[in-house]
């Protein structure tokens, strides 16, 4: 993956699965049946997006920065 983009991970009872979502990348997202498997899916779920992106002409978003809480 060329980018660290930041990647939420939750359950969904519609989908009865592990949903990750890219956040930075619209309707970026994959499903699993653990969150381990919904990660691995939406990393190349991101691949796919950024190289649609690339070829359409389209910009890439840089990651955006999250702020640490203490």
């Amino acid at each position: 993956m060329p980018a660290a983009y930041p990647i939420n991970v939750c359950w969904s009872d519609e989908d009865e699965a592990w949903v990750a979502d890219i956040p930075d990348l619209d309707y970026c997202s994959a499903v699993g049946d653990t969150p381990h498997e919904a990660v691995s899916e939406v990393e190349a779920a991101i691949e796919a997006w950024l190289e649609a992106a690339r070829s359409s002409g389209r910009p890439t978003p840089s990651p955006s920065v999250r702020a640490v809480h203490a």
